[in-house]
């Protein structure tokens, strides 16, 4: 790797325009973020970089939560580690298998056999041509590199120091390979499994969905309240919103310490409409306050119908298919014509449609009680959906999560402890999550595009499944079941009897997600690399996705490698517009940060970046990037002005107590900045370095300039300039993390090499020089030429009038210390005569004369 860069010296004017043009190529070529494969693993500092949704539009969110990860990586690359920062592109979902079917005007079907010669039509029609998944997937790759560069180009623009030798796509070859891997080795263990359970159903997207991906949403609805015969007394009257899934009764329930309803627990009831016996159960799920106490257990109306079913051993009796709709054939249950006649009306019917309908007929028997009582209530939909999800009665995969694991569930938590989370209290999101998980995470989707679930079925003489499973070799990675035969079968053999058939579906894109530590390292492709680089050291990511892609990552971490994925996770925080609400493509009120980026300049949208505290919620705020513009600007020419008063590094003595203040002052920052990097708390560091920068500027070079342009004696001059050379280099470097470019130009003007691979600063490399330096000599002075600053401003004289007299009354110790730079003082503020006396004061006060 090469880093060296020639001194050029500082232009005569310095401007931030155009340094990123000049800076992006210039580290690539040099190599200057390239991860060193020979580094041992005690020296290498990994990140599970989030890899973007590609087929989505930039925006500024984009820019805030990387470029906060990217402060850290130059950190850490400055401290001497060989960081290995990747790059992946997400592009294995519903959002990239959209937009492919818009572009190209195609859909995929895995049934299809792979055509190596397949062109796409030139003017895609209205009507979309099915493709092979492979062809699909082609396509994806072909469309998502443009989005790729356009993301990458972007990266390069704001400074992020990401190796691209390392980047990969969720959907790639490997990626697909991966996934497939740890999922086979998860079913050779038993946490892969097979079950026909009611599943979370999205009528829309046609697919099963994971607890993870859930949403709540407030709808509209209403309490229907029906009467059920009892033949030991009067009518039960329940109350339900779904009078609708009557025909799916399996049961009456109420609290077990519901005093109304003790006599008729063991009881039998009877369903209006359809004359159903159920009978009348008790579970502490029952909530006596809501409607009348006793609800009616229907398969399935939501979540807790599926748990009083589980529990309770209930019958199943399904009404609602994969199409949203009610199914054609009634329950085996409805015996009566009359029921069957009533079930007739419903079939084929919306849940809409069928519950208007049945309310009539209950109307009709007189087993309605009132009419309807409105309300607002939540309601579960798939996250991307816009349909109240069903739930259906399918064959899915599971993947075991704790969900009905206790050991395993116990073991997630403690690996949710032993992780370092930054902010602290996001860590009680990741044990919430984990300790309500309701069951085991469903990893399949009825899906077309995706990795697909690697596994075929042996056929029987009649053509029907045996439950044996064929699974592929590791090596002949990654496979498509639908379009390729299983080893030791032929194409020809598929689904025909004694033949075989593949699974259709696909599997979740957080099951590929979970696994981006493993595709980044390479694991059973480049173990040389894995071992260097897992576990890593930290996963930088948002907040709400902690339920899905974090603990994901863990669950799988935890199943195949006994251990955590990374060390640390450091969480960010949402972008919020004016009005405090979270920006948002589906919102509309996003801001594209390319246009931030050519107003402000990619140093200055940084600074807003680094500014927020980690974990928390931050306005989009232009102003905050005009402060860091303002800093940007300073450093050019502060660096300009200090390298033009002479300042260079050579071995000089510090011999001069403001000198000496300076070099201790600035050790205290170093350390506090470094403990705060450490602590993953980057705005912080940031105001710490910048605090001490602008005092620096404002204060320490205007009262030692004269000194150090000659006008003292030469060992007080060289003092000065040494100090002003250590406390450039030191200042650069602290500041180089965040504000990456105008730190780059400043370091070329004088110094060998990138200031992004020169060693951080330590203090005690600062101590040593500032020997007995007393760091509260640079706040008396910072306060003296404060006061006159103020009394000539007030006076509207130039700042370089002369003072004739200035009078500091106080307590000895601070007389005595004004004393120790008063030379510097009075030359700073052009002072004739610099009287001191003594008070009782415990401050310092100013009488100044002009």
């Amino acid at each position: 790797m090469t880093t060296a860069s020639p001194h050029q010296g500082a232009p005569d004017k310095p401007s931030l325009d155009g340094l990123e043009a000049k800076w992006a190529p210039t580290w690539d070529e040099q190599g200057v973020y390239v991860f060193d494969r020979s580094a041992p693993r005690e020296r290498v500092y990994s990140i599970d970089t989030p890899p973007p949704t590609v087929s989505g539009s930039l925006h500024v969110g984009h820019v805030f939560s990387y470029t906060q990860t990217d402060a850290l990586a130059r950190f850490h690359r400055m401290r001497g580690k060989a960081v290995f920062y990747p790059m992946g592109w997400d592009d294995n979902g519903l959002p990239t298998e959209r937009r492919v079917q818009n572009h190209f005007g195609v859909r995929c079907d895995p049934s299809l056999p792979y055509d190596p010669d397949y062109t796409p039509p030139a003017d895609p029609g209205k009507q979309q041509i099915p493709v092979s998944r492979r062809n699909f997937i082609e396509l994806c790759e072909r469309l998502t590199v443009e989005d790729e560069k356009a993301f990458e180009s972007l990266w390069r623009r704001l400074g992020l120091s990401v190796d691209w030798n390392h980047s990969y796509q969720t959907i790639d070859s490997r990626a697909r390979a991966i996934s497939q891997r740890a999922f086979l080795r998860n079913l050779a263990r038993g946490e892969a499994y097979q079950a026909e359970a009611p599943t979370l159903w999205d009528v829309t997207f046609q697919t099963a969905v994971a607890q993870a991906e859930l949403e709540d949403r407030e709808r509209p609805s209403a309490y229907h309240h029906l009467l059920f015969r009892s033949e030991a007394g009067p009518a039960l009257e329940i109350a339900t919103t779904r009078p609708e899934l009557l025909p799916a009764c399996v049961a009456v329930v109420a609290h077990p310490d519901d005093e109304r309803y003790q006599k008729l627990f063991g009881t039998t009831v009877r369903t209006p409409v359809f004359g159903v016996e159920v009978p009348v159960v008790a579970h502490r799920l029952a909530d006596p306050e809501k409607g009348t106490g006793a609800a009616m257990i229907c398969t399935f109306g939501d979540t807790t119908d599926v748990v009083w079913w589980r529990e309770l051993d209930l019958p199943t009796r399904s009404v609602i298919g994969r199409d949203g709709r009610f199914v054609r054939e009634a329950p085996a249950v409805l015996e009566s014509e009359a029921a069957r006649a009533a079930y007739a009306q419903l079939a084929g019917a919306t849940p809409h449609t069928a519950r208007e309908r049945l309310v009539g007929m209950l109307r009709a028997e007189g087993a309605l009680v009132g009419e309807p009582r409105p309300f607002n209530h939540m309601v579960k939909f798939y996250e991307k959906g816009d349909k109240p999800l069903e739930i259906v009665t399918s064959r899915q995969w599971y993947l075991r999560n704790g969900g009905r694991d206790a050991a395993l569930r116990e073991k997630l938590l403690e690996r949710g402890s032993a992780l370092s989370w930054h902010p602290d209290h996001m860590r009680s999101r990741y044990r919430s999550w984990v300790e309500g998980l309701a069951g085991d995470w469903l990893i399949s989707r009825q899906r077309y595009f995706g990795v697909p679930v690697p596994v075929w079925y042996r056929l029987d003489a009649d053509g029907s499944p045996t439950g044996e499973l064929i699974v592929p070799s590791e090596q002949s990675l990654p496979v498509d079941p639908s379009s390729e035969a299983p080893p030791g079968f032929t194409a020809d053999q598929r689904d025909v009897p004694g033949g075989f058939t593949g699974d259709p579906d696909v599997m979740d894109t957080w099951a590929t997600s979970s696994l981006t530590p493993q595709i980044a390292g390479g694991w059973g492709y480049d173990e040389d690399l894995f071992q260097r680089v897992f576990p890593m050291d930290l996963r930088p990511q948002a907040h709400e996705i902690i339920r899905t892609w974090l603990f994901s990552t863990v669950a799988r971490a935890e199943l195949e490698h006994d251990a955590l994925p990374w060390a640390h996770a450091a969480i960010s925080g949402w972008i919020l517009d004016p009005d405090r609400k979270k920006m948002s493509k589906s919102k509309g009120n996003v801001v594209t940060p390319v246009d931030l980026l050519e107003q402000h300049g990619s140093d200055a949208v940084r600074y807003w970046a680094v500014s927020a505290r980690p974990g928390t919620d931050t306005a989009f705020e232009v102003g905050q990037m005009k402060i860091g513009r303002r800093l940007a600007i300073k450093i050019l020419n502060v660096s300009k002005f200090v390298l033009g008063l002479g300042a260079a590094d050579r071995p000089t003595a510090v011999t001069d107590p403001l000198d000496r203040a300076l070099l201790a002052r600035l050790a205290d920052v170093v350390d506090e900045a470094t403990a705060q990097l450490e602590a993953y708390d980057y705005a912080r560091a940031l105001e710490t370095v910048e605090r001490c920068f602008w005092a620096f500027c404002d204060d320490y070079v205007e009262l030692v300039k004269g000194r150090a342009y000659g006008g003292a004696e030469a060992e007080a001059a060289a003092s000065a300039q040494a100090t002003l050379s250590t406390a450039l280099s030191v200042l650069l470097r602290l500041l180089a993390p965040f504000v990456p470019f105008a730190t780059e130009e400043a370091w070329s003007w004088w110094q060998q090499g990138s200031v992004h691979r020169a060693q951080w600063p330590g203090g005690r490399e600062l101590r040593e020089p500032a020997a007995d330096g007393e760091p509260q000599l640079l706040g008396v002075a910072g306060e003296a030429i404060a006061a006159i600053r103020k009394a000539k401003s007030a006076a509207q004289v130039s700042m370089r009038a002369e003072v004739a007299e200035v009078t500091a009354r106080g307590p000895a110790p601070l007389l005595a210390a004004l004393r120790r730079i008063g030379g510097d003082v009075r030359s700073a503020g052009n002072i004739t005569d610099l009287v001191l006396q003594e008070t009782e004061s415990d401050v310092l006060a100013y009488e100044i004369t002009l």
